[in-house]
Order: C-alpha cells, then structure tokens, then sequence
C-alpha cells in the first residue's frame, strides 16, 4: 500500500477537497519532488509545498502509519531533518525529527478507482493485466513509451558491458569477444559461452591466430570438449577412430601446457530439447572460424555502418570436420553449417548494437549511439512468444527497436508486477 502512497503523491492524484495537515492547515502540492530509488533517505528530494500559506522547499518521507517514522528510526537520522511533510495513510502518532522538530502530517486519502484498478493489474489472471486499456492507447503514448524502454535495454546492456569490461582488466577488445561469444549460447546456453569465454586467454590464442586448427583446438579444449567423459559413451570409439578428435586432443594437450591452461567443467553444457545447429561444439567451430579470419574484433565491429556490412562480419560456417557431425563421433547430414540470416539478426540485435551504444557512452560518440538506434529501427522486429503476446493485446511491432522495447516492458516491469512505474499502467490506473 505504501508503493501506491508514492504514486498518488507522485502523480497528485488527490480527492477533490483540498487537503490539510492534521492540525488543519490547508497543503497546496506545487512539486511533488524527485523521487528517491536508491532506497536511502527521504522519499521525494526538494518538494515545494504550500503549508497554511507558507512555502516550504525540501524533503517529504512517506508511510503506511506514521508510526513507521519511529520503527525506522528516522529520528535518529540526520538525513531527515530536511523532511519538510509526513505524508501517511494512518496518522496514529506525532513524529519528530533528529533535531527535536515536530513534523506537519498530510493524511493521503487514496481514491477508491485507483485503488481499484491497481488491484485488478495485481490479481487479473490475463497476461498482461492492462491488455484491456492497450487498443485505446493513444499512439503518442505508444510510441513515447517503447522509445524511453528501448534506451532504457541498451543502457541495461551496457552496464553488463561494463561488468565485463572490469572482469577483463580494463580491456573492450576481450569483452567484446565475451558478449559475442554469450550471444552465440542463444539463450539456453549463454551463461556458459560466457563463462567459456573468459576462460579463453586471448593473448594465448593471438600467438596462434593463422592457424585454424589450433584456434579450433584450444577453444574446443578450454570449453571441456575434448574430455573423453564429455562425449557421450554411445560416441565415444567412433570419436577415437575418426582420428579428427584424437588430433584436437594432442594439440590442445601441448598448447594447455604451454600456456598453462585449463578447461572448464563441460558438465555446465546443455544439450536438452537443443536444436543440433545449436550444439556448443557447431557454435564453437563458427567462432573459432570467425575469430581467425580476423572478424570478431571490436575495431571491425565499429568500421561497420550498414546491416549488410555488419551480416557479412558475422557470416561464418564451421571447419570441414563439424559439416558432417554435431558432436565428436556422431556424423549428420552434409551440411554447411553457416550463420543463418536470423541468428545474423539476433547477434546484431544482442551484440553489435549494445556494443556501439556501450563504447559511444564510454568514448563519448554520438554518432555511435545513434547508429545504435538507427540499426534497430532497420531492422525487422523478432519473432517470439513475448512479441505475439504483445501483438494479440493490440500492439503492433514493427521494428527491432519496438521488439527490444517491448521485451524489456515484459520483463523489467509486468514480470516484476511494478506496473506503478510502467506509463501503460499509469493510463489504466487513472481510467474511471
């Protein structure tokens, strides 16, 4: 109830009679204030309210029951000194502050519509509960609001960007290769490419760059593949017969001591319900092609200005021995094995894209962070169970940018139930 507290007194949503203080002045809200999302200290920063004709420029704290101001001991806290309002659903004490001042106390009486509506966005068994409000949606609010959610994924990206970043010693060219390489996991398997990932010493790998099959060798060995226990038993004498693993093995045996490396746990893999050009060992081969024709570098990535540049960086297909198998010793149709247009799309979407807005930020290029966005708006938008979910409510989904925008609503907010934040929410909350 507290977080409804914050909405109306955020949004004035007030009954018509004016308001007063429980000593009987009359309060007049000219600025709610900012509010405070770090949870540390007052609610709203520098509100400006008209108190029994007086103005008053400073904090206001919110509770249930005031009450609560002692239970939090925010007399005793400096911060709130500057508290200027109490605002309360129960006034069942005075309270004053660390400075030994009462406190003026609003009683904030929540509409009954509103109230309402909240608790049917929280308890509506239909998903998303506001699916009746969405076709009568103007397209100002639309449109205004997918913007702000589309900048809002990139600059969530980007702080994972950053966390890399920090994890590789300060180094975008190495969390470049680690974003990729987690967006090539697809999902099912991305914690695990990123884990794999830093487990790859690109220094290591750099001094053997021109040839292929010790980079396939040494990405394959660092992801646990070439462990013996890692094949399934079924496989596991055709794997040796073949001779192709055998000689992987031996390679990355020499180069792992060379460069003191070991691998990962290849028990993190996920197999199940996978698609087979989707096996970690395919991917793998793609990168590991990708990497030696010089292509996964962040200083190409930026060279790139259109999508169709950008589909031929990330054009790759595996080394001979993976056109005929999925997994060491189990043979599958010939097949190419090359990055499909739709995964092409996805790595843009999740990779390219977030990287040239993330090093636009840091390097401060604007042009950067705008062929982020002007990327997104070319590009078609996804196809998946949230984006039809979206489009049987009424919304219509054009481009990647609308689809991002949209994934990010679903789950930032109506997964998190924090329709109190969402502007869709807002128009449902308000509707009579």
């Amino acid at each position: 109830m507290e977080r409804l507290l914050h909405y109306v007194w955020k949004h004035k949503l007030l009954p018509l009679k004016e308001p007063e203080t429980t000593d009987g002045r009359l309060v007049e809200i000219i600025d709610p204030g900012l509010y405070n999302r770090l949870h540390s200290g007052p609610d709203f920063f520098n509100a400006k309210v008209r108190i029994g004709g007086t103005l008053w420029v400073g904090n206001v704290e919110i509770h249930q029951r005031a009450s609560e101001w002692y239970q939090h001991k925010h007399d005793q806290d400096p911060r709130y000194n500057n508290v200027v309002l109490h605002v309360v659903a129960e006034a069942d004490t005075d309270v004053m502050t660390q400075d030994r001042h009462y406190l003026p106390q609003l009683v904030l009486q929540i509409p009954a519509s509103l109230s309402e509506n909240y608790e049917e966005l929280l308890h509506t068994d239909q998903y998303p509960p506001c699916y009746k409000i969405i076709p009568d949606l103007t397209t100002l609010t639309v449109h205004s609001w997918l913007a702000a959610l589309q900048t809002e994924r990139l600059e969530q990206k980007t702080e994972a960007i950053k966390r890399r970043v920090e994890q590789c010693n300060g180094s975008w060219e190495d969390a470049y290769f680690v974003t990729l390489a987690r967006n090539y996991g697809f999902g099912i398997n991305g914690d695990a490419f990123e884990q794999w990932a830093q487990n790859v010493p690109l220094s290591a790998v750099g001094k053997h760059r021109d040839d292929l099959f010790q980079v396939e060798a040494i990405f394959m060995g660092q992801a646990g593949l070439l462990e013996l226990e890692s094949i399934p038993p079924r496989y596991q004498a055709d794997a040796l017969n073949e001779g192709y693993y055998a000689k992987l093995h031996n390679e990355y045996q020499y180069l792992a001591h060379k460069f003191s490396m070991k691998p990962m746990d290849f028990t993190v893999w996920r197999f199940l319900r996978l698609r087979p050009q989707n096996f970690p060992h395919i991917r793998i081969s793609q990168l590991a092609n990708l990497y030696y024709e010089r292509r996964a570098g962040l200083s190409a990535l930026l060279e790139c200005e259109t999508l169709d540049q950008l589909r031929d960086l990330l054009d790759t297909h595996v080394t001979p021995y993976w056109e005929t198998h999925y997994t060491f010793g189990s043979e599958s149709p010939k097949s190419m094995k090359k990055t499909s247009v739709s995964s092409k799309n996805l790595l843009i979407i999740n990779t390219a894209i977030p990287m040239l807005f993330a090093v636009g930020r840091h390097r401060q290029k604007e042009e950067y962070c705008d062929r982020a966005f002007d990327l997104l708006e070319q590009l078609g938008a996804e196809q998946n169970h949230i984006i039809r979910m979206w489009k049987e409510c009424g919304l219509e989904v054009k481009t990647a940018g609308d689809s991002q925008a949209l994934i990010q609503l679903k789950k930032e907010y109506c997964d998190r139930k924090d329709c109190l934040r969402c502007r869709i929410g807002y128009e449902y909350l308000k509707k009579s």
